[in-house]
C-alpha cells in the first residue's frame, strides 16, 4: 500500500472549499448586494472572528505537531489526534475555517458568503468528513470508534 492510498481520499483540499465560499459570496454581492451594516460592532465580530479562528487552526495543527502526524488529508494519519481542541470537537480545524469565513463575511461587509458558507459545510461533510471518518475507523479502529461516542462531530 502506497502512502496516498493509505489516506482518506480526500481529492480536494478542504482550506479551498472554504476559500471559495468567500469568492462565490464576494462575485454574488457585486451583482445582488447582501450588505452588513458597518460599524464598531460588526468590524469587532469580525475581528474576534478572525482571531478565534486563526488560534483554533494553529491550536490544533500544533496538536498534529506534537503527536508527530499530518493534518493533510491525502497523507497517511499515524496517531490518533484527541486532545486540545479535539477534546470538543472532532473537526476543529474545520471549525476555524467556518469562523474565518464568517470573518470575511463581516469584514467585507457582506452576508453572501455567510450563505454560501452553509451548502459548503454540507459538501465538506460529505467529500471530506465522511472519506476521513471512514479512514479513520479503518486505521485505529476501537479507539476512533471510542473517540466519535465521546466527541461531537462538529460542536
Amino acid at each position: 500500500m502506497t502512502a496516498r492510498s493509505d489516506s482518506p481520499g480526500v481529492q480536494f483540499p478542504p482550506p479551498l472549499w472554504y476559500a471559495l465560499a468567500i469568492l462565490i459570496g464576494v462575485l454574488l454581492d457585486r451583482r445582488w448586494p447582501l450588505t452588513i451594516a458597518a460599524g464598531a460592532l460588526t468590524t469587532a465580530a469580525g475581528v474576534m472572528s478572525l482571531v478565534g479562528g486563526l488560534a483554533l487552526a494553529f491550536f490544533s495543527m500544533g496538536r498534529f505537531r506534537r503527536a508527530k502526524t499530518s493534518p493533510v488529508p491525502i497523507r497517511p494519519a499515524s496517531a490518533l489526534v484527541t486532545s486540545g481542541p479535539y477534546r470538543y470537537t472532532r473537526n476543529p480545524m474545520y471549525v476555524s475555517l467556518a469562523l474565518l469565513t464568517i470573518a470575511g463575511a463581516l469584514l467585507l461587509r457582506t452576508w453572501w458568503p455567510v450563505v454560501v458558507l452553509l451548502p459548503t459545510l454540507g459538501i465538506v461533510q460529505q467529500f471530506v468528513i465522511v472519506p476521513e471518518e471512514r479512514y479513520l475507523r479503518r486505521r485505529f479502529g476501537t479507539d476512533y470508534e471510542t473517540y466519535t461516542r465521546r466527541v461531537r462531530r462538529w460542536l
